[in-house]
Order: C-alpha cells, then structure tokens, then sequence
C-alpha cells in the first residue's frame, strides 16, 4: 500500500526537481580544467613523442547539450632561467603553433590537450594550459589554468675508455671511462668478457666517476676490458684492451739513453775547460818570461880594475898605469896594453922599446893599486853577465 499510494509522489518530485534544473541560469556554472590524477609528472625518452591530457567542464551543468561558447586557449613553456614561452595558442578561431606542437583535437573543444612530437632534452620544463569560455554574447564563463612538467630524459651517449699509466708488471695503471651525455647521470660498470670473465666492485671500481685501479700489475691480467654506461632509458659501451709488458719501458729506456748523453757532456765540457786553463797558464808564463828585465852590470868604483866581457879579470891594471905618462916616452920604455879576453887573438905582450922604464905608478886618490890589493890578500871575483837571450854566463 505505501509503496502503491507513493509512486506518485516520489515521481512528481523527480520531474520537478529536472524542470528546475533546466531553468537554472547558466550563469550559477563553473569553469573547471581537468588533468589526469598521477600524471601532472611525465617522463619522456629523448626523441620520442607525448600528449599532455587536458580538458574542461562546467560544474553543475546539467543540459546535456553545450550552448555556443568562444573559447581562447593558450600552452606556455616554464624554464628556470628563461622568459615564458608560448608553444600554441587558439585565439578566435586561429590556431597557432611551434614546429612540433599541435592541438590533439580540432577546435573548438573541451578537449584542450596538447601534442608534442620530436622531443630533444631541452624541451624539458613546466607546461602551462590556460582556458578561457565567454558565452555567445561575450560574458565570461569562466578562465582556469593547470600545470604539468615534463622531463625528457637522455640514454648515455657512447662513452670513451682510456688507459692512464705504463701498464708493466708489478706497476699500478687506471682505466677511465665517461659518456658526454646523460640524462640521468649515467652509472659505470667495468667487466672483463670469457674467457676471462670478470666483474668488478668496489673500492677498485668508481661506479660514478667511471674509473677502474689495477695494481700490481702480472701477464694474466693483460686482456680486453669492457665499459658500460647506463642509466634509466638506455646503456652504452666501450674497451680498452690492456697489455702488461715484462720488459723495461720506453721511458726506463729513453731516461737511460738521456744519462749517457749528459754524462758524456759533462765529460767533454771538463776536459775543454781543463785544456784552457792549462793553455792560459803557459801563455801566462810566456808572458812573464819575454817581459823579464836584464840584471844591470854593478859599476866598479872609480879607479876598479877593468873587467873583460865574459865576467873574468884577465889583466889586472890600474887607471893609472893605463894613463899615458906624462911628457915623451922615453927610450927603451915599455907600454902596458891591456887585453880583452873576448878578443879573437891572444892577449898582447909588452913590447920592449929602447926607451928608459916608466917612472913608479903613483896612487890614484881616492883608489887603490892593483898590486896593493894583491899584498892585501885580495882575490879577483867573477861578475856574471846577461846575454840579449836572458840567461846568464
């Protein structure tokens, strides 16, 4: 019975209640923007393409049918550092776009969401959509706006491997590697391939810097060595291939050779400088020798007895007795002549004459006779001479 006699009743309130919201003014909706929950942060591979979803609605919007709306809707790029940048825009009908941006549906739509094709790492950055609704008789309906961010990652590009050291036995080396480009940064791993299989860890392995120390170097340990990059959305590799020699190394070998050569300088320039000296010390004495001064013939006083050149007294005369006498000579007289050793003859003899004997030899004043000299015990000397050579006779 009730549920009979309230058929009526619950049915008249649901046509009321639909009437009421047909007559509702639009006004009294709101503009809502709509993105999808968990995707307001993309990721997306390096090359690769994305659409961000965006749409809008009114709320409390009830008619299922839209009246005519003038819809502006405008995509902007947010980077830190940069100017805002508008990627597409539909104004009044117009749209426009950057090269590889584009609406997904043709306008106008609520579907608002945008595509973007040909992704490079600089297109990472917050993507701000705005909307605005004016109705037909250009009364505001509303304006909304939502963000997502988009970051476009990077595998790692090719790395490079080098080998940093002289890889001897019982020497210590290091093996790099590092990719140019990453997005993450990448991570390294060092591995040997069969059949020498091996992988490394640390502490010998830098997974971040990408460095791999090897000591003590033996021959089994010469081989390939394999570098892999990798981060979130790809990997890369390369190889170094090491050779442990057991001989000395070039350098031990070029240092060897550079001793000996400035060995060898050194003993050359030692004995050209002891060749100078010894030359300027005989030029030296040379010198000293040429301008050496002849000794001076010491003077015999007044009234000496007169010395032969070659330094003997060969004939022992007095000034006086060589004085010529006073007056004429007299008959049988004999005249003393003295004689010079240096002389290529003998000596002269006194000649007899027939004049009569020299008067007695009287004393030079101020000197002393020869034959005085003799009874006093006086010894004839020899006074050595210098030759024009310099040496004495």
């Amino acid at each position: 019975m009730v549920s009979l006699l309230g058929s009526p009743v619950i049915n008249l309130l649901r046509v009321l209640f639909l009437g009421l919201s047909t007559l509702a003014p639009a006004a009294r909706a709101q503009l809502e923007l709509h993105v999808p929950r968990g995707l307001t942060r993309l990721q997306v591979v390096e090359g690769a393409e994305v659409v961000l979803p965006a749409w809008y609605s009114f709320r409390g919007e009830v008619s299922s049918g839209q009246p005519p709306e003038m819809l502006t809707v405008m995509w902007f790029l947010e980077q830190e550092g940069k100017e805002l940048n508008q990627v597409a825009a539909y104004i009044s009908g117009v749209l426009s776009s950057q090269p590889g941006v584009s609406l997904v549906y043709p306008m106008p739509s609520r579907n608002v969401s945008l595509r973007l094709q040909g992704l490079q790492e600089k297109d990472s950055g917050y993507y701000r959509c705005s909307v605005n609704v004016q109705d037909s008789q250009g009364k505001s309906k509303g304006h909304r706006s939502k963000t997502l961010e988009l970051s476009v990652l990077v595998p790692p590009a090719p790395p490079s491997c080098h080998l940093l050291g002289v890889p001897r036995v019982g020497t210590n080396v290091t093996l790099s590697c590092r990719s140019p480009r990453s997005k993450p940064v990448a991570q390294y791993q060092w591995e040997r391939p069969p059949p020498s299989s091996q992988v490394f860890f640390a502490p010998v392995l830098d997974a971040i810097r990408g460095s791999l120390n090897l000591k003590n170097l033996s021959a089994s340990m010469s081989g390939v060595y394999i570098c892999k990059a990798h981060n979130e959305v790809g990997s890369a590799q390369c190889n170094v291939t090491l050779e442990v020699s057991t001989g000395p190394g070039a350098a031990v070998v070029a240092g060897a050779v550079v001793g000996t050569l400035v060995g060898l300088g050194l003993l050359a320039a030692m004995v050209l400088l002891y060749e100078r000296r010894s030359k300027a010390l005989e030029e030296q004495a040379n010198d000293i020798k040429e301008d050496a001064i002849a000794p001076r013939t010491l003077p015999w006083a007044k009234g000496s007895d007169t010395i032969s050149k070659n330094g003997t007294l060969s004939s022992v005369t007095s000034a006086r007795a060589l004085r010529p006498p006073h007056g004429p000579p007299r008959p049988g007289a004999l005249t003393p002549t003295p004689s010079l050793s240096s002389q290529a003859g003998p000596s002269p003899k006194l000649l007899r004459t027939d004049r009569a004997p020299p008067e007695p030899i009287a004393p030079i004043p101020g000197g002393v006779p020869s034959s005085t000299l003799g009874r006093m015990g006086a010894v004839p000397i020899m006074v050595p001479t210098q030759s024009q050579a310099g040496s004495l006779v």
